[in-house]
This record gives C-alpha cells, structure tokens and sequence, in this order.
C-alpha cells in the first residue's frame, strides 16, 4: 500500500517535471510566482496575506497543468482539427487566463498598498 502510495507521488512528480520542461508558460508561471514570493519577503507582508498569495499561485500552477493535460489528451485523440478539440483546448487555457488574472488582482490588492507606503 505504501510503495503504491509512493509511486503515485512520483508518477505527479513526473508530471510536474514534464510540464516545467515542456511548456514555456509553465515556466513563466513558476518565474512570476518566484518574483512575487520575493517581492513577499521584502516588503514583509502578513501572514494572510502570505495565504492568499500562495493560493493565488497555486491556483494558476494548477490550472496550468490541468491546461497541459487537457491538451495533450486531445492532442493523442485526434490527428486532424475538430471544433471540439479546439474547444476542450481553448476552454482549457481560458482557466489558466482566469485564475491568472485573479491571481493578479489579489497581487495588486496586496502589493499596492504596501508600495504605496514606500513611496509616500
């Protein structure tokens, strides 16, 4: 039961990697969040303000990956262009666009005002 556990946890290993080696958004998703976990730390925000960042974040990572995996499956199913297929796939990446503008706003809801405090 363990050694299955554990195997699961490396096939989404596996999954991660694959992702962050193969889609360029991914790595500009993971690039930002980089720059706003720094952005974090030097303006000392508080912990809820912590909480709501990482989930922010970690909306759109997953929303990413769920992008990449819905591409990919449609991609194994059909060889030539099918309007279902273009619209599983847009559908897709309008979530990572969603949860990317939402992570956004609750950046800028968070950020601003501290900014605000250095340059004032």
């Amino acid at each position: 039961m363990i050694a299955r556990l554990l195997r699961s946890f490396g096939y989404a290993a596996s999954g991660i990697v694959s992702a962050v080696r193969r889609e360029p958004n991914m790595r500009i998703h993971l690039a930002a969040a980089g720059c706003v976990t720094l952005l974090g730390a030097l303006l000392g925000i508080a912990r809820l303000e912590w909480a709501l960042l990482l989930l922010a974040m970690g909306m759109v990572v997953t929303a990413e990956l769920m992008n990449t995996a819905v591409e990919r499956a449609v991609d194994l199913n059909t060889l030539e262009p099918h309007p279902l297929a273009k619209a599983a796939k847009d559908t897709a990446a309008g979530a990572v666009l969603a949860a990317a503008v939402f992570a956004a706003v609750i950046g800028a809801v968070i950020f601003i005002p501290h900014l605000w405090r250095l340059i004032t």
